[in-house]
């Protein structure tokens, strides 16, 4: 018997299989251009690893999963739990391709929701004050987060192309910060007013300032997603003075984000959780270092895997398969 998990993300769409006593089988990574090219097939690459049969339950996550406020059967979802297709973000089809697989198969399957202005688990503040706050897998990352650290009152900062900071309150999401209107991650960041003045111009659209907006702005990169982080890295690597500044400011901006959520946080917090490929990064900087010169040694840092939203969301089919009502206070409707 295992459990699968999907995280929808910006570069590929990865899946976790997990047994039925919580261990990590296994964790793969399709690629959102190869997937809508064809060339690579989620139902394949699952079948190499593991009998259909055999799985119990599958979690999944897709895009903005702001159609939904509760953990759901798929197949009593309507339009895949997103309000549109358009918005913030690159829109490729490959994690399109990817769900029109899984909807083909014959497996029990239940479907994560975003966090947002209907979701009546989080704290009426943050519901008031941001339309969008976060999409479903950073709920299956903090559900990792959870079941690495046993923390109740923390803040997880998930940094990779994008950055979103969440606020964990009693063991329940209490909100979280947006990559469109908080800190800066690789690819995407928040609109300032150079770039508002440029929609309003009709020099640029609103989806492609916000897809410029991260540390490649100011590292003067583009491209595509996977190349320009890749790019940034390696620039940085080099010793490249604009790729440096680039990932000094994300990491400011991150550093500022999570002070004003633990600013917010009614409880004394027991620590914070990094994860994404630059979060947990090592080399070529250590970001757990980096960021802790800002905090100066005050909390607790917890670095947990990159893969995290696929595994939290394996960690979720599992505990609804075995009848569990509620998830980081998020209902369990089946």
């Amino acid at each position: 018997m295992v459990f699968i998990g999907m995280d929808h993300g910006t570069t590929g769409i990865s899946f976790c299989i997990m047994s039925d006593e919580g261990k990590v089988l296994d964790v793969f990574k399709i690629g959102r251009e190869e997937s809508k090219q064809g060339l690579v097939s989620a139902t394949e690459e699952l079948e190499k690893r593991v009998d259909l049969d055999s799985i119990k339950m599958m979690a999944i996550t897709y895009a903005m999963g702001d159609g939904i406020n509760k953990i759901l059967p798929t197949d009593k979802v309507e339009d895949r739990g997103i309000l549109s297709i358009n918005g913030a973000g690159k829109v490729t089809g490959g994690g399109t391709s990817v769900f029109s697989q899984l909807e083909q198969l014959d497996i029990d399957s239940v479907m994560i929701p975003g966090l947002h202005k209907d979701s009546t688990s989080l704290n009426e503040l943050f519901r008031a004050a941001y339309s969008h706050q976060a999409s479903p897998e950073k709920v299956s990352i903090s559900y990792n987060a959870v079941k690495e650290t046993g923390w109740s009152n923390f803040i997880v900062a998930d940094i990779s192309s994008n950055s979103v900071d969440i606020l964990i309150e009693d063991g329940k999401i209490k909100g979280a910060m947006d990559a469109c209107v908080g800190a800066m991650g690789v690819v995407h960041g928040p609109l300032d007013l150079e770039m508002i003045r440029d929609i309003d111009e009709n020099n640029a659209s609103a989806n492609g300032c916000f897809s410029h907006a991260g540390a490649i702005k100011i590292a003067e990169i583009d491209g595509k997603v996977a190349n320009m982080k890749n790019q940034l890295l390696e620039n940085y690597k080099n010793g490249d003075e604009k790729a440096k500044l680039a990932i000094d400011t994300l990491i400011m901006t991150v550093a500022m984000e999570i002070a004003g959520l633990a600013v917010v946080c009614e409880n004394e917090i027991e620590g914070i959780v990094l994860t994404g490929s630059i979060g947990s990064a090592t080399e070529p900087f250590n970001f757990e270092h980096e960021i802790n010169k800002y905090f100066k040694n005050k909390y607790d840092l917890k670095v947990i895997s990159k893969e995290s939203g696929a595994i939290g969301a394996a960690q979720i089919a599992m505990d609804v398969y075995n009848g569990k009502k509620e998830i980081l206070g998020i209902e369990v409707d089946i």
